[in-house]
């Protein structure tokens, strides 16, 4: 596997379409492409999960896990506050579409990193023929509040090509459960096979 340069990444983009953006400012690949991968931008929707009101959360029961994440939107203007502790879900502005290739690595940009911001807890690595937006699992490790706009970079994803395309793309697995996501996607582990 080797890692896409900000010139595949360009050609990648315009050619294939593999990133694109619908809604929100449009991607600006001089601002947003660096040397061997591209930063990808805050989203407007945002699970915010309201833990108080839950005793558990039940992995093959997730009835009271959607009850209680509740979706809010936020502008680029007013921005969301990340309390210390705080874990919520975001997405990004860029849809990404992989070529059955291709997969993808999402990481976190390091200067929200110095805050105490991850933007994804684990779910980093996205399959080759996946189809959606970056749902990101964001957590302030910090000690402070720290306000995030949409529209902001605040991830970055390397793109790596396979040795050979994939017999069995994303979108064809037995289990799928978030190809064409959009927004901020909640868990949905009471949707997987488990024989």
């Amino acid at each position: 596997m080797a890692i896409l340069s900000d010139k595949e990444i360009r050609r990648i983009v315009r050619e294939k379409n593999a990133v694109e953006a619908k809604k929100g400012p449009e991607i600006d690949l001089d601002l947003q492409v660096g040397p061997a991968s591209m930063d990808f931008r805050l989203g407007y929707e945002f699970g915010v999960m309201n833990t108080r009101k839950l005793d558990i959360i039940d992995t093959k029961n997730m009835e009271k896990y959607q009850k209680y994440i509740e979706k809010e939107k936020h502008t680029a203007e007013d921005g969301i506050v990340i309390h210390p502790g705080e874990f919520i879900l975001g997405s990004t502005i860029e849809k990404i579409n992989l070529p059955d290739n291709m997969v993808a690595r999402v990481e976190g940009r390091s200067s929200y990193g110095r805050l105490g911001i991850i933007v994804h807890s684990t779910a980093g690595f996205v399959d080759p023929g996946f189809e959606g937006d970056v749902t990101l699992e964001i957590q302030n490790l910090g000690n402070a509040p720290v306000r995030m706009y949409p529209e902001d970079r605040v991830c970055q994803v390397a793109f790596e090509t396979m040795e050979g395309e994939v017999e069995s793309p994303y979108g064809e697995k037995k289990d799928v459960k978030y190809m064409g996501q959009t927004g901020a996607t909640g868990s949905k582990l009471d949707r997987e096979k488990r024989e």
